[in-house]
This record gives C-alpha cells, sequence and structure tokens, in this order.
C-alpha cells in the first residue's frame, strides 16, 4: 500500500511568535475579517497581538465575534457576509475549535456561491480566501486540518466541511493563550486532543507517520493527565499541549476521526455535553469493546500511555470529568437513537474494526451505567 504525508500550513511556536513573524501575516492580503468567539482572544491576549502584528504590517482587519459554541451554519453564512462586505481577503481564526472552525467555513463561503441546503455536500472548488489560526485552547488541531465542523440542525448533529483547500497558510502556536483557560475547558480540550490521537491510530487510514506522531501525541497529553485533574498546569505543561494538540490535528487530517467523535456528536446537541467533553465520557467504552480485535493496537496505545488497559484508561478519564455526579443522564432510549445516528456517520467506517449499530448501543449502556 503507498502512504503519503502532506500538510501545507506552516506553522510558528513559541512565546511572542505572533509578533515575532509578523511579516508573515503580509502575503496574505490587504484586509482581515478577524473570527473569534465572545470573549477567549480578548482574554487570552491574543487578539491584541493579532491587532498590533496587523498594524505594523499596515494591513486593515474587521472582527467578527459572534462565534458560538458548536457553530451554526447561520452563524458562517453571516460571518461570510461580514467578509464580503467589508472586502476582506484572508481570514485570521482566534480561539478554540469553534472559532476556527467558522473561520474556516467563512473564509469558504466568502469565495463560493453554495446554498445552505447544500454546504454538508462536499462538492467545493479551490477558491478560498487565506487563513491564519491563533488557537487559544489545546484540543481541536483545528489550525493543522482542512475540517470546519458545523452544527447540522436538518440532521440533529454536526457535520464536517471538508476540502484540500481548506487548512490554513499559518498557524500560530503561543501556549500564553492558554494561561487564561478555566480548568474544565483545559480538561475537555485535552481529551479532545487525545481522542484524536488514539481514533487516528486505530483508522484504516493509518500511516506509519500518522502512527508516530498519534504516539507522540498520546504519550504527551497524558503524562499531563495528573495536573490537568488538579488544575494546576505548568507553563511547561501548556506548551506541551498546544504542541500535541497541533499533532493530534496533523493526525486526522490524514486519517479522519472513528467511532468516538460521531458517537459524541448527539451527547453535544442533545445533551449539551461539551465536545472533548463527550469524547471522553465514550473513550474508554470504546476501546474495551475492540480490545480483544486489535490487541496489538490497543496494547501500542497502552505502552505509550503507561496504563494496564481500557479499563484503567476509563477510571482516569472519569477522575477527569467528575465521576458519576457529573455524568450526564442518559436513557436507554436515547442510547439507541444516539446509536441510530451515529451508525450513519463516515468516520465509523474509519475504524480497522467493523462496528456495528448494536455495538455502538452498547458502547453507550457502559459508558452511561444504563441498566437493560
Amino acid at each position: 500500500m503507498i502512504s503519503q504525508y502532506n500538510i501545507p500550513t506552516r506553522i510558528f511556536m513559541g512565546e511572542g511568535c505572533v509578533l515575532a513573524k509578523a511579516a508573515e501575516l503580509a502575503p496574505l492580503g490587504k484586509k482581515a475579517l478577524i473570527v473569534t468567539g465572545r470573549s477567549s482572544a480578548v482574554k487570552s491576549g491574543a487578539l491584541a497581538d493579532i491587532k498590533a502584528a496587523l498594524d505594523a504590517n499596515g494591513q486593515e482587519y474587521a472582527i467578527y465575534d459572534s462565534v458560538m459554541s458548536n457553530p451554526t451554519v447561520e452563524c458562517v453564512y453571516e460571518g461570510a457576509e461580514k467578509a464580503k462586505s467589508i472586502g476582506a481577503d484572508f481570514i485570521i481564526g482566534i480561539g478554540g475549535g469553534s472559532p476556527m472552525d467558522a473561520a474556516k467555513a467563512i473564509a469558504l463561503l466568502a469565495c463560493q456561491d453554495i446554498p445552505r441546503e447544500r454546504l454538508f455536500d462536499g462538492n467545493y472548488d479551490e477558491k478560498i480566501l487565506p487563513m491564519a489560526m491563533v488557537p487559544t485552547t489545546a484540543g481541536t488541531g483545528s489550525e493543522a486540518t482542512q475540517y470546519s465542523i458545523i452544527t447540522n440542525d436538518a440532521r440533529k448533529t454536526k457535520t464536517s466541511i471538508s476540502s484540500p483547500f481548506m487548512f490554513p497558510t499559518l498557524a500560530y502556536l503561543d501556549s500564553r493563550y492558554l494561561r487564561a483557560v478555566p480548568r474544565n475547558t483545559a480538561v475537555n480540550t485535552a481529551i479532545d486532543a487525545f481522542s484524536h490521537c488514539v481514533e487516528g491510530y486505530l483508522s484504516v487510514r493509518a500511516n506509519p507517520i500518522t502512527d508516530a506522531l498519534a504516539r507522540e501525541g498520546m504519550e504527551a497529553i497524558s503524562s499531563v493527565f495528573p495536573r490537568l485533574a488538579k488544575g494546576s498546569l505548568t507553563d511547561a505543561d501548556r506548551d506541551k499541549l498546544l504542541y500535541a494538540s497541533t499533532i493530534g490535528g496533523m493526525v486526522i487530517a490524514h486519517t479522519g476521526t472513528t467511532a468516538v467523535h460521531p458517537m459524541g456528536y448527539s451527547l453535544t446537541y442533545f445533551k449539551g455535553a461539551d465536545h472533548g467533553r463527550a469524547n471522553g465520557l465514550l473513550l474508554g467504552a470504546f476501546l474495551k469493546s475492540i480490545e480483544n480485535r486489535c490487541p496489538e493496537r490497543i496494547g501500542d496505545i497502552m505502552t505509550a500511555i503507561g496504563m494496564s488497559g481500557a479499563d484503567e484508561l476509563s477510571r482516569v478519564l472519569d477522575t477527569l470529568l467528575g465521576g458519576e455526579e457529573r455524568r450526564e443522564k442518559v436513557t436507554k432510549d436515547e442510547a439507541a437513537y444516539y446509536a441510530s445516528v451515529a451508525i450513519k456517520a463516515k468516520n465509523i467506517k474509519n475504524c480497522i474494526v467493523t462496528l456495528t449499530e448494536a455495538e455502538l448501543y452498547e458502547i453507550y449502556l457502559k459508558s452511561f451505567g444504563i441498566k437493560v
């Protein structure tokens, strides 16, 4: 089998990288639309740095700061209209996964006339505004992928927009921007990045390069779990998490995700569970359900994270996520419905183990302690 690996995004890492590498923004265009959420870009200091960088280059900018968690179709179309109305010729996304994913969709829609009902069809051409991304959380890895995940109300789930032209041109990784992240958000985003690495390692599209990246990412993130649980991250930990998050993005850019992500989307859509939290609630039971069918791969994962098996990982994740008291309540009927939705997701076919709807249902039951 022939494997390939390519990521066209130029990534700058280190304290002060936005200002130190401000000149790299100059070729992107004359006027930027800066896409953010409502507060993290300001609180983190990232927005101030980006403004200073653009000012130093003599580039104009406007701000679209209406991105909510799990951005909607309406949100990205509104942002695209703003980009067009101000004559923006490049996009900067600042924030966690939601603003960065919205920024990608906005960059696409600002150039292509795609009706709302056709947004998720996948028929996109290469016209797209160039992008720079500045993550303020360590989780999604969106700065290193070609995906934009948007809430799909028609299907009551989240759906990916994907194109090889949607990779950002630039990414700036400065872990100082993570200092303002609350403990629970830090936990949820770290688990999301961890899940990217695990799912990528269990993908039929994995290759030796993605495997090496996935193992590195899993090891880095799991080493921080004890301090994540206590809410006592150091700057070195934040460096490690941000690096590992980007690695996770580089993995799934080639492998895609597998079962955990589409299963988690229903928990986010119907229960309001943060995306990373939803993954963490399901990951242990998912690994337990397949460990006898791919023991070598599961063994590699456990070696990388220094754990004995899926049961130990489940206990660690449960502690991070607050245990049974904080766990969302899911009924068996809801679990059955969620399984029926997840089995239709194309991600399911990425898994190296073929999973049935009944098996997905069992994973939900075990994850939430549902007795039948």
